[in-house]
């Protein structure tokens, strides 16, 4: 794959770039532009070289319909305040307007056209003609975004088969870090892993567990496992899909879970620690579920954290969003942030893994914020994705 900074002559060029705004927007207003930011190193590049910039986008899930919350007019202003520029918008993604609108596009310009979710060509079966009207509006294809890069999405595989492309700054940080992980991580190496999604986790452990030196588990993750060790667990979620996989797993000398929980109700009410090794059979009944790690799993974790070199976060350890059970994630999240910078090189991905880091204000101090929690799961696991073989593809 080429590196943006291979491409020659990029003066007077129309650039298409394929960023990742999905953004939480709430009543026009950017909630977290960690997004947008990433994308402005590669953004600033094209035009100091002179580039008319052309950048597409998704928002959300309109499934092919035009929806005013997910428009990306918001995200226009707010990129423009934050490269103190105009950004010019079009309210659509194809067709009369947006040709004669490219055409005026002077050199060092942007222009965003609308989400490209609201085609329902973007994800459906016509995506290869949708593709094809995108790149005809460019001389040259930059992706760089992380963030999608595990979907077929028009945007993403498409435009590559048309145009020249290549990756951008952002993109290509993404792939040298998340490689280094997998190949060649400084020791010992802490993965720590939690969150709703099984499927998405166990992958991981198979793939990286000769690279490991300790996995920490929790979240509906460890649910999962308490299941597949035959423990009553109640109302909890877990993934029955995975619990045949999680049985295989579950001795492994390498993985480390909680000694205790939080159990109660959703609503917060009635919660109560539970000993782990003094309920060999039970956790906790109908009407309860697991909710948060306790406070001895957090020190038995802040050991094995502290030890380490490299730390890899993905995933809560609970129900953070509510207070009861908010100690255990809130309290992975500062031990991580505070090994990170020196100690060890810390890296976390995932919109609620950041979240968190949010909420204790110290995700500046992480050496490496992933943009994508879906894409960086599946890179970990070594998955192909699509959108990075799209660019290896390209010639």
């Amino acid at each position: 794959m080429k590196s943006i900074k291979k491409a020659r002559n990029l003066s007077g060029k129309k650039v298409m770039v394929r960023v990742d705004f999905n953004v939480p927007i709430h009543k026009g207003k950017i909630l977290d532009d960690t997004r947008i930011l990433a994308a402005i190193p590669t953004l600033e590049y094209l035009r100091e070289k002179g580039a008319k910039i052309i950048l597409i986008s998704h928002l959300g899930r309109p499934e092919g319909k035009k929806k005013k919350s997910l428009s990306l007019e918001p995200i226009a202003k707010h990129l423009a305040q934050l490269m103190g520029r105009k950004i010019l918008f079009v309210p659509f993604l194809t067709g009369n307007v947006v040709e004669s609108s490219i055409k005026k596009l002077k050199e060092g310009q942007i222009l965003l056209l609308e989400n490209t979710r609201f085609s329902k060509h973007e994800q459906g079966e016509r995506k290869d003609e949708l593709a094809g009207e995108l790149a005809s509006y460019a001389d040259i294809f930059v992706q760089d975004c992380f963030g999608v890069v595990h979907r077929d999405d028009a945007s993403v595989t498409g435009i590559p088969k048309h145009l020249v492309s290549y990756m951008g700054f952002l993109l290509e940080r993404e792939i040298k870090i998340l490689e280094g992980v997998m190949q060649n991580p400084k020791e010992p190496f802490v993965l720590v892993l939690g969150g709703a999604k099984s499927e998405t986790k166990m992958p991981i452990i198979k793939n990286l567990y000769t690279k490991v030196d300790k996995i920490l588990i929790g979240g509906v993750l460890f649910n999962t496992y308490l299941k597949a060790m035959g423990y009553s667990i109640g109302d909890s979620l877990f993934d029955a899909k995975m619990v045949d996989e999680a049985k295989k797993t579950a001795k492994k000398r390498k993985i480390f879970f909680p000694v205790d929980v939080v159990v109660g109700k959703e609503d917060g009410s009635g919660y109560r620690l539970v000993d782990i090794k003094k309920n060999p059979h039970k956790i906790c009944g109908k009407g309860e579920s697991i909710f948060d790690i306790g406070p001895m799993t957090v020190y038995t974790f802040s050991a094995k954290i502290k030890s380490a070199k490299t730390l890899v976060w993905n995933g809560a350890m609970g129900y953070f969003e509510c207070s009861p059970y908010s100690f255990g994630t809130l309290s992975i999240a500062r031990l991580i942030a505070s090994c990170s910078r020196g100690k060890a090189y810390g890296i976390i991905g995932g919109g609620e893994t950041i979240e968190s880091m949010v909420q204790v204000h110290m995700l500046e101090y992480m050496d490496f914020i992933s943009t994508g929690g879906g894409a960086m799961l599946e890179f970990l696991s070594g998955k192909n994705l699509p959108g990075i073989e799209a660019l290896e593809k390209n010639i």
